[in-house]
């Protein structure tokens, strides 16, 4: 994969625009101006200060927040116990997902600083005998809905990136996981089938972005019963949709936008004339090229909730980021994401655990989109 060497430029100028009238209509006689924002390279420099932070969250035990349900008496153990691989970063999901950034990392910058220490934790915490236990607990029938479905979702991102690394550690690693991924790919076709309506919120258990990254990793490793199962629920979930309501958008403790979500798994699903069309009455504002949407602010980082914005900010950019790459009539929504990441990447290193345990994944995750090939 290849390296991105420019440096992470934040210069702003304003230019004139003029006035436009595609799906939404500009007042006529009102001038706009848009600010644009230098595209966000990733540098080995900013690679470097990354890596450090699931390096120290993945093994911080402490504080935690459990998500399962206890059975019983029994089930009051150290997390570490029933999650020996992902009982760090203060919840399990954000264990996993700080995995697949130490991973995703490592790949694309392989003289990275702590490029041996990476390989060490990996080898010595995503086990055969670890994940067992890992698979131990998801296998009781009262932790079924454990994680579902945004741990889910970012465990099959993980195997997914195991998968496609050229490296001598990451089969082993793709295997030894596997156990696990089998479960998740497996809970994902019991439940899609049951799921009457999709779930339309901006935190953990939204549908869309459940769907997204099971489809990515469906198309990856050529699960084909998967991959037709997601594109059919998508299809009854959000193919009828219309007037997605955005100016709604952020609710006060949003990480992803709801809408947005949904325009991401449904292009993938979509073909073009057909994606097209949809978002011809789903959003049709963002095919105008003076289209805005403001950043969402966060006024508190020591608040876990509050946090969150930041966390939008970027879920927004690679919604955005992906759409422009497929679909060039939305390359404008490029330096909209450029202005998301612009407002939320200085604040990830240094600043408190609420946020970084997790943020930096969806920062990676962003900067991946864009420079994907």
């Amino acid at each position: 994969m290849k390296k991105y060497w420019l440096i992470f430029f934040f210069g702003t100028f304003i230019f004139g625009c003029n006035n436009k009238k595609e799906e939404v209509e500009i007042p006529k006689n009102e001038e706009t101006s848009i600010q644009t924002f230098p595209e966000p390279i990733f540098t080995l420099a900013e690679a470097n200060k990354l890596i450090e932070l699931p390096l120290h969250c993945v093994g911080t035990e402490y504080p935690y927040k459990p998500g399962e349900t206890l059975e019983s008496e029994e089930d009051l153990v150290e997390p570490i116990t029933v999650h020996p691989v992902f009982y760090g970063c203060f919840d399990w999901h954000s264990a996993v997902h700080g995995y697949w950034s130490m991973v995703t990392l490592l790949k694309q910058f392989p003289e990275i600083d702590k490029a041996e220490e990476v390989r060490k934790l990996l080898k010595e915490k995503i086990t055969a005998d670890n994940v067992a236990t890992e698979v131990t607990f998801f296998e009781k029938s009262i932790n079924t809905s454990f994680e579902r479905t945004y741990g889910w979702a970012w465990l099959l991102k993980l195997s997914e990136e195991l998968h496609n690394w050229n490296d001598p550690i990451a089969k082993d690693l793709e295997q030894n996981l596997k156990p696990l991924a089998d479960i998740i790919v497996l809970r994902y076709k019991e439940f899609l089938p049951k799921l009457k309506y999709p779930i339309r919120v901006g935190e953990h258990t939204n549908t869309a972005f459940g769907l997204a990254f099971a489809y990515d990793y469906a198309e990856t490793v050529g699960d084909m019963e998967l991959k037709e199962l997601i594109e059919n629920r998508a299809h009854d979930f959000y193919f009828t949709d219309e007037n997605c309501p955005i100016t709604w958008e952020p609710s006060g403790y949003d990480f992803l936008s709801p809408c947005l979500e949904e325009v991401d798994i449904m292009r993938r699903i979509l073909s073009p004339e057909e994606f097209i069309n949809w978002m011809n009455t789903f959003l049709p504002q963002l095919a105008d090229e003076n289209y805005h949407l403001k950043v969402g602010e966060v006024s508190d980082r020591t608040d876990g909730k509050l946090v969150h914005l930041d966390g939008l900010n970027f879920s927004r950019a690679w919604v955005f980021y992906g759409l422009a790459k497929q679909y060039p009539n939305y390359g404008h929504l490029e330096n909209l994401a450029n202005d998301h990441v612009a407002y939320s990447y200085p604040n990830l290193v240094g600043d408190g655990y609420e946020g970084g345990h997790w943020l930096g994944s969806f920062a990676i995750y962003a900067l991946n989109v864009l420079h994907e090939k």
